[in-house]
Parts: C-alpha cells; sequence; structure tokens
C-alpha cells in the first residue's frame, strides 16, 4: 500500500493555505494545488488519511476539467511534474499524480451546489418545509427519489471547521451581481446534466455535487478548485439504486454513515477510523476513478 499523504511538505515554496484537503503554494504567477489524502466529513478532518486519496481526486477533476473544457474555461495550467516550474522538482515524490499548477483568480463567495436527487442535507430541509434552499419540490417524495429536474442551491462557504449555510438564488445575487449568479447558476446545471449522462453510462448516479467558480483579473469566470470528485459530489451504484433511504456509495458518505453510528458531537477532535473502514474507503475511491476514467492506481 502507497504511503499516507497527510500534509505535504515543501519548506522551499511558499504555502498560502492548508484546507480541509488540499495544500496551497503560491509560485508567483501561478498556484501550485496539492491534493492530500486528508478526509473531512461533517467538516472535520479526520485524523487518518485514505491511502491514494489525493491521487484519485486529482486524476478525477482533470478527467472532468478536460470533458467540460468547452462549456467553461478552468484553471489548469499544467498536470505532469516535469511542466511545473523547476522549484517544485525537489519534490517529484510529494507531487506525482495528486498535483496541478493552476490560474490565480478571485474565488466567488459561494458553494454552487446541484442537486438532481434530494438526499444529505437538502433531504432533511425538504422534510421540514417541503423545499430546499427556497425551491419548492414536490410533495411526498422518498430520501433518494430523483427530482423531476436537477436544481442550483448555493450555500455560503464557511471557514475551516464551521458549517456551509444552505442560500436562496436571490441571496446568491446580493454576493455575486445579477450577472455573475445567473451565469454560475446556468454553467452549474449545463455541467452536472452533461456529467449526470456520461456517468449514468459507467453505472454511477451522481446525485449532487458542488462546484466553485472564480473570476479572472479581466471579469472573465473561470472554474476552480475540484471538478465532480467523490469529495465533492454524491456517487451511487447504479445497479443498487433503491429510493427511500440512504444509498450505498462510491463517495465518503461511507464514512458518514460510520461516524452517525458513534455518541460524537461531529466537533474535533474526531474519533479514530477503524482499519476496515479506511481500506473499504480507499475502494470506493478508487474503484469510481476506474468505471469513470479506466485509470488504475
Amino acid at each position: 500500500m502507497s504511503a499516507i499523504v497527510l500534509e505535504s511538505n515543501m519548506p522551499d515554496l511558499k504555502m498560502v493555505n492548508r484546507g480541509k484537503v488540499r495544500d496551497i503554494y503560491d509560485l508567483g504567477e501561478h498556484l501550485l494545488l496539492v491534493t492530500s489524502d486528508r478526509l473531512s466529513a461533517f467538516d472535520v478532518i479526520m485524523n487518518e488519511g485514505i491511502p491514494k486519496k489525493g491521487q484519485v481526486l486529482n486524476q478525477i477533476s482533470i478527467f472532468w476539467f478536460n470533458l467540460m473544457a468547452d462549456i467553461i474555461p478552468n484553471h489548469i495550467i499544467a498536470t505532469e511534474v516535469s511542466d511545473f516550474p523547476a522549484a517544485t522538482h525537489a519534490y517529484r515524490d510529494q507531487l506525482e499524480g495528486r498535483s496541478m499548477l493552476v490560474k490565480k483568480a478571485r474565488p466567488l463567495p459561494v458553494e454552487c451546489i446541484v442537486r438532481g436527487y434530494v438526499s444529505g442535507s437538502g433531504w432533511k430541509e425538504y422534510q421540514q418545509s417541503g423545499s430546499i434552499c427556497g425551491i419548492t419540490l414536490p410533495e411526498n417524495l422518498l430520501e433518494s427519489a430523483q427530482l423531476p429536474e436537477p436544481i442550483f442551491t448555493p450555500s455560503t462557504k464557511a471557514e475551516l471547521g464551521e458549517h456551509d449555510e444552505n442560500i436562496s438564488f436571490d441571496e446568491t445575487i446580493k454576493l455575486c451581481g445579477r450577472e455573475i449568479a445567473e451565469q454560475v447558476r446556468d454553467t452549474t446545471l449545463e455541467i452536472y446534466c452533461r456529467a449526470r449522462d456520461f456517468a449514468s453510462g459507467k453505472g454511477i448516479i451522481i446525485a449532487d455535487t458542488k462546484f466553485e467558480y472564480g473570476l479572472m483579473p479581466d471579469g472573465s469566470l473561470i472554474w476552480i478548485d475540484e471538478a465532480l470528485s467523490p469529495d465533492s459530489s454524491r456517487f451511487w451504484p447504479k445497479e443498487l439504486y433503491q429510493p427511500g433511504g440512504p444509498q450505498q456509495s462510491f463517495d465518503k458518505q461511507f464514512v458518514r454513515d460510520y461516524l452517525e453510528t458513534l455518541n460524537w458531537n461531529k466537533q474535533a477532535p474526531p474519533p479514530p477510523l477503524p482499519e476496515e473502514i479506511v481500506i473499504k474507503t480507499a475502494e470506493k475511491y478508487q474503484e469510481a476513478l476506474f468505471l469513470l476514467t479506466g485509470i488504475t492506481l
């Protein structure tokens, strides 16, 4: 089993942020994103890493960014270490397969979430109000049911350790301006519909996913961060799909479901993850990568 990378360590480079999963370095003109094997659940970073998780996330993101490049430009400059600035080459062992050189952009202050099925926090909100983010939905939907059409349900971007909050489209307009809000809504729905149809042909249901966008210095919009990964999406096996409850998944829902069985208040520090949960989660991530892209790690 490959070594687990919980944190990158590149003292000659300027680290500017260590997020839930990604370490970000400022290389001057561009940024270097390093996807670690860290796992967060309920916005808390677990103590245990998931083997090869960072490589899975990175490779899946690259795949989707390329597939959707005709819909919206993305932030990728290079994905091979040999194409990165020379200062990074000494750290090839930390970067290979789990990093990308990207454009600098000013991130929008919202997470752009699209839901094709009613699940997770959306299911809880629907049970209480019959709606999600102010969008009224049909009555008597079952948990995990497919929605008549995908819906755009943005949220705030919380600080590390805090929880995102769902917001209405009107609030998105207040945060981003009408033109940008409408552009990210329409782009998000278009990407999701194409990805949903592609993944369905590979045996995966993409129940929901979240995107991040940024503004370039000229004011143009680009797609940043990650793309349709098992960390930012709910992936369900199509052949096992059965509305009326939670679904089996290819993503970290497997870890969330385990944590829900514990007497844990969902605040740091996290409880330890048993080895079998770690191994099973790694297998789920790698299976998703293979089904979508044909890549085996």
